[in-house]
C-alpha cells in the first residue's frame, strides 16, 4: 500500500528529473550541485553547504493533518493469473511440464481422491511430479519417471493446475500537503531552481508510486523566504496537495477440484 514517505520519495524523484534534466551524471540545470532528500534539513550541515555554494532541496510536509477522502465503496478488484506450469493426462500416467513459480496448486484426481501439491520456490517439474506421487502413494501404487507418475489402478484420472489470482481494495484515500523547499546560497539559483521544479511538475496531474498506485497532484501555492545577505540563504517553498489511496492486497484462492450446483441463486461446492 502507499505511505506517505512514498509519496514524498515520488516527489524528491521528480524534483531531482526536474534539476537533472540529463541524468544525475551530468550539470544540474541551475549549475551549482544539488542534494535531493526527504525530510528538513540539518542546521550545520545547510549552512556548511550553502556557504560551498550547494544547493538542498528538501521533500517535507506542510505541517498539517492530511484528509480523508474516501468517497469510493469498498470493492475487491481481481486479475487472473497465469500458471506457467501444466499437466497432462494420457491414459493413466500425468506429466508435469511448464516453469514452477510459488504458489501454483497442481493436482491429480484418481477415482475421485484428489492430491494436491503448491509449488514452492526453487521447484522444478520433476520435484512436483515427485511431491505429488508421495502423497498419492497413501492410496494408491504409483509409478515415478522424472516429470510422469503413473497410477495403474486408476480407472478415471484428471490432472489440473490453478493460481490464486491478485486482489486489491482500496480501503481509504486521503489528501496530505506536502512542500518542496530550494534552500540556496544566491537568489538566481533560488529562482532557477524553484521554476524548474514548479514548471515540470506543472505537466503531471498524477505520480506514480511504489505499489503500483497514483497520486493526484494539485498546486496550492508558493511561498519565498529571503533571509539576510549574511547568511546565504535565500529560500522558496512550492506547496502542493497529493491525494493518494491506501490500497489492501490479499490472494483469492483458486478451486482446482470440486462441483459447482446453482439452485435459486445459492452456488454449493
Amino acid at each position: 500500500m502507499a505511505d506517505q514517505s512514498d509519496v514524498e520519495n515520488a516527489l524528491v524523484e521528480l524534483a531531482a528529473n526536474a534539476i537533472y534534466p540529463n541524468g544525475p551524471g551530468s550539470s544540474s540545470l541551475p549549475g551549482p550541485e544539488c542534494r535531493m532528500y526527504r525530510g528538513w534539513p540539518n542546521s550545520a550541515a545547510l549552512n556548511a553547504d550553502l556557504a560551498a555554494g550547494v544547493i538542498n532541496i528538501t521533500v517535507f510536509p506542510k505541517g498539517e493533518p492530511g484528509h480523508n477522502t474516501t468517497r469510493y465503496a469498498p470493492r475487491w478488484l481481481s486479475s487472473p493469473a497465469n500458471p506457467t506450469l501444466t499437466a497432462s493426462v494420457s491414459g493413466v500416467s500425468v506429466t508435469i511440464g511448464g516453469t514452477a513459480s510459488a504458489g501454483q496448486l497442481v493436482g491429480i484426481c484418481a477415482n475421485n481422491c484428489s492430491y494436491v501439491y503448491e509449488s514452492q520456490p526453487g521447484d522444478i517439474p520433476e520435484t512436483v511430479a515427485a511431491n505429488l506421487a508421495a502423497s498419492a502413494r497413501a492410496n494408491w501404487i504409483v509409478n515415478l519417471s522424472g516429470t510422469t507418475l503413473a497410477i495403474p489402478g486408476a480407472s478415471s484420472l484428471l490432472a489440473r493446475v490453478v493460481a490464486c489470482s491478485p486482489a486489491e481494495q482500496e480501503a481509504r484515500r486521503q489528501r496530505q500537503g506536502f512542500r518542496i523547499t530550494c534552500w540556496c546560497p544566491t537568489p538566481a539559483a533560488r529562482d532557477t531552481s524553484a521554476s524548474a521544479i514548479d514548471l515540470f511538475l506543472a505537466s503531471f496531474q498524477f505520480i506514480d508510486l511504489a505499489d503500483g498506485s497514483q497520486g493526484r497532484l494539485q498546486y496550492c501555492g508558493t511561498l519565498v523566504f529571503d533571509q539576510s545577505e549574511d547568511a546565504l540563504l535565500y529560500r522558496r517553498d512550492l506547496l502542493y496537495d497529493v491525494e493518494y489511496p491506501t490500497i489492501v492486497t490479499a490472494l483469492q484462492p483458486a478451486m482446482i477440484f470440486g462441483n459447482i450446483i446453482v439452485n435459486a441463486g445459492t452456488f454449493t461446492a
